[in-house]
């Protein structure tokens, strides 16, 4: 994999207006990623910020039987749900293409899973603070998985603080699990969230020094 790039570098296209649909001619790296975590944390948001293409989304407007299935506490105002997968893509710098696959947080969209993850070398795990009970099964299929991953805090106004090291005991991730904070909504701190992981997969995969 290419070295990763800055955040400072360009944004991608669809941050800066003009949505094209070609890879660009200096893509060298095509990178499948799993954006995942559970219900109305913020995925298809966090897509839409940085996708330079127009995302592909499978959303279903949530009806009464749903209502009953799906824990709507801390997100009420939530009338959709990905049913299937969202879609994006961003072009980084380094010739690095990272394509975007949004998965379902619903335990009843468990069995789309393998075929979602599958060629994915590695998941960017939304979590909302407020709901990180919610998170345990979307974490526990990542390591099922076997993937390596990054977790982003998505931050939301009536989010409650916590230490780095109360929300890294909560979630019981490994010392060397990347953990950064996120506001969904914006397109740069979205990818600094892609980004980390990104320099996560690149330093599990950087030779040895002997």
């Amino acid at each position: 994999m290419a070295s990763a790039p800055s955040s400072s570098s360009p944004g991608p296209t669809g941050a800066a207006g003009a949505r094209g649909i070609h890879l660009p001619d200096t893509a060298r790296e095509l990178v499948k990623i799993l954006v995942a975590g559970p219900f109305g944390v913020g995925k298809t948001t966090l897509i839409d910020s940085v996708s330079e293409i127009r995302p592909l989304h499978t959303e279903e407007h949530l009806s009464e039987a749903s209502a009953r299935v799906d824990d709507l506490a801390g997100v009420r105002d939530k009338t959709t749900t990905t049913v299937a997968i969202d879609f994006g893509r961003i072009s980084l710098g380094g010739g690095v293409v990272l394509y975007l696959f949004g998965t379902p947080g619903q335990e009843r969209f468990r069995s789309l899973w393998a075929d979602i993850a599958y060629g994915a070398l590695g998941a960017l795990v939304l979590v909302d603070t407020r709901r990180i009970d919610d998170s345990f099964d979307v974490l526990g299929l990542v390591e099922e998985t076997g993937l390596p991953y990054a977790v982003a805090l998505n931050t939301f106004p009536d989010s409650r603080p916590y230490t780095e090291e109360q929300l890294r005991r909560s979630l019981d991730l490994e010392a060397g699990t990347p953990m950064v904070t996120c506001d969904a909504r914006d397109t740069n701190s979205s990818i600094d969230a892609l980004l980390a992981l990104v320099q996560h997969l690149i330093a599990r995969n950087r030779p040895e020094t002997r």
